[in-house]
């Protein structure tokens, strides 16, 4: 009548990560799209250990396609100029190793690209704290507090 627990929990996380993705800016979308990668790649390497081959295909086609539908479409090379054509470059070397990963169950080479995508992660977060720390107060920041009326 009322459906499964796992139903529920599903349906909880797929409104949570909806209300982050409409909430998040531009730049937490990228992070979280790196996060996406991070975790289908480490689903990926747990997979291959447990010898679990559909699973270790689907993490690695998870990952690849948030590379190239997400990461690499959200590249602007107009305006990202060189940064963006090496990223896009740096995106199609990941997506390329990653299908010879699927191939070979090489979990090598799924943490070459963990690797990768931590450390593009990594100074993705910390230009952002920069961003941050450089953006003038917000309207809410600068109002006074209701609560001190």
């Amino acid at each position: 009548m009322f459906g499964t627990p796992k139903r529920g929990v599903g349906a909880y996380a797929t409104v949570g990560l909806e209300t982050g993705v409409a909430a998040a800016s531009p730049h937490k979308l990228v992070v979280m799209l790196y996060d996406g990668v991070i975790v289908a790649l480490l689903s990926a390497i747990n997979n291959i250990k447990a010898s679990n081959i559909a699973a270790k295909g689907a993490a690695l086609s998870k990952a690849i396609t948030i590379i190239d539908n997400g990461l690499r479409a959200a590249l602007d090379k107009k305006a990202g100029g060189e940064i963006a054509e090496n990223l896009d470059a740096l995106y199609d070397y990941m997506s390329r190793r990653l299908l010879q990963a699927n191939i070979r169950n090489d979990i090598a080479i799924v943490e070459e690209v963990h690797a990768l995508l931590a450390d593009l992660r990594e100074a993705w977060v910390q230009i952002g704290e920069k961003a941050d720390q450089a953006a003038p107060p917000s309207a809410m920041q600068r109002a006074p507090s209701l609560m001190s009326a």
